[in-house]
């Protein structure tokens, strides 16, 4: 159903602030013909039966059915669209061997355009069917097969942010597969910002396009001040992986003699539209540098587990004011659900806190202090703290912000959640969903007002 020029009675959730979930019962949303929100109006507000008897007068009112509830959509702030086909494959190697034996040839398969269009469509579908209405994409090296990327996303109506992939050097590319030199990395990557820009479909600007050095160990330092000159002179947003495990941390100490945050800094890379992958090495001062850029963190739970070697202090980095997300880092973490994802961060800042080693009395184990955090966080960086990381008006129900949300049939026939209504109420609901909820019980998904 599309809901724009609409008023969508439900119920459901969101999270506008840190640690808080707004329970909205029996709401009226106004969504304007752009799927921009107009208004909120909340049961027992002076207006409300009037609003509500209105709307249903003129056919404009959509009421939801009990047992659904609505959430806003996912964002996903960290996405490798090429590697879906080894979602789940190859997670038992170091991350430097992943890329060299695993990673890097498949990715170099998209020179395929015909290979590239099939994973790529396949793979919105499914991102799509589990609620992510925004994602931010690193794509390949290939300006074709990424420019397929581009159009389906605008042609499926997810809202994306996709970035060329820039990799040229040659002590840490492959032969087969890198960009020949620092002037082909910058062409292809002015060359894609044009194509998105001028899409003929992408009108409402829903695809954007993103500077990507796919890390520092795979970009020259020419080809690294080239991008973040790129990224000056587009205003684009910029993602790249920053301290994500021992040995890229390590490389990047070794060659620039300063952390990955230092470096992408000095490079001009590092301002209020980057997103920084992992980054679960950043020192007190790597995260005063950050939080003074206005930049933010994917924080990627699962495949830190695989691939960091470390646990990113999440708690502490939203304690210090970074804006952090939620990513899911197909395929370097195995699955494509930010709702698994959300469980990943919470489960990992719980063994964060109270350490693993038995050897220990409890009081000895808990060496980092306080880290763990809940499904309210959790909820919060999949929705809203990935929309103030993108400074995109998405992740939550607010007048101004786009309709994007995800609506959950709490009783789907062959759904995980299970309710009970002497005990669940209020944000125990909310609370089930996040934990119990499977792809089953997501009914619906909708971009900007739009059903996709």
């Amino acid at each position: 159903m599309n809901l724009r020029n609409r008023t969508l009675s439900a119920s459901g959730f969101h999270s506008p602030k840190r640690g808080i979930i707004d329970v909205l019962d029996d709401v009226l949303i106004e969504i304007d013909a752009e799927g921009v929100i107009t208004a909120l109006h909340r049961h027992g507000d002076p207006n409300y039966r009037t609003i509500r008897d209105a709307r249903d007068a003129s056919g404009e009112l959509v009421t939801l059915p009990a047992g659904f509830y609505i959430l806003p959509g996912f964002v996903d702030l960290h996405v490798h669209a090429p590697q879906y086909p080894q979602l789940g494959d190859a997670l038992d190697v170091p991350l430097e061997v992943w890329l060299q034996k695993y990673t890097f040839p498949l990715e170099a398969r998209y020179q395929d355009d015909a290979f590239a269009r099939r994973i790529y469509r396949l793979l919105v579908d499914d991102l799509l069917a589990n609620g992510t209405t925004t994602a931010l994409y690193f794509a390949t090296i290939h300006q074709e097969a990424t420019r397929a990327l581009v159009d389906i996303c605008v042609e499926k109506g997810q809202r994306a942010l996709i970035g060329k992939v820039a990799m040229d050097n040659t002590d840490e590319c492959p032969d087969y597969y890198r960009d020949r030199s620092t002037e082909e990395a910058l062409d292809g990557t002015r060359a894609l910002i044009d194509y998105v820009r001028g899409h003929p479909q992408n009108g409402e600007g829903r695809v954007l396009p993103v500077v990507t050095p796919r890390f520092i160990p795979s970009c020259t330092d020419a080809t690294l001040e080239g991008l973040g000159a790129v990224a000056r002179e587009c205003g684009c947003h910029v993602q790249t992986h920053c301290s994500e495990s021992d040995w890229a941390q390590g490389y990047v100490l070794a060659r620039h003699g300063m952390t990955d945050t230092n470096s992408l800094d000095r490079f001009g890379l590092l301002g209020r539209k980057t997103v920084l992958a992992h980054a679960n090495f950043l020192t007190a001062k790597d995260m005063e540098t950050v939080r003074a850029r206005k930049a933010a963190v994917a924080h990627c739970p699962l495949s830190n587990a695989y691939f960091a070697n470390a646990v990113f202090p999440l708690r502490a980095a939203l304690e210090k004011g970074l804006h952090v997300g939620l990513g899911t880092d197909i395929s370097g973490g195995p699955s494509a659900s930010m709702l698994e994802n959300a469980r990943g961060a919470i489960l990992a800042s719980r063994m964060l806190q109270r350490g693993v080693d038995p050897n220990l009395p409890a009081t000895a184990r808990a060496t980092f202090g306080p880290a763990q955090i809940d499904f309210r966080d959790a909820f919060h960086i999949a929705t809203t703290g990935g929309g103030v990381a993108l400074d995109l008006p998405v992740g939550q129900f607010t007048p101004g912000y786009q309709f994007d949300a995800v609506l959950i049939d709490a009783d789907a026939e062959k759904g995980t959640v299970r309710l009970f209504e002497d005990r669940d109420k209020g944000e125990r609901i909310l609370q089930k969903i996040i934990y119990t909820a499977s792809r089953p019980n997501i009914a619906a998904t909708w971009v900007g007002g739009s059903k996709v």
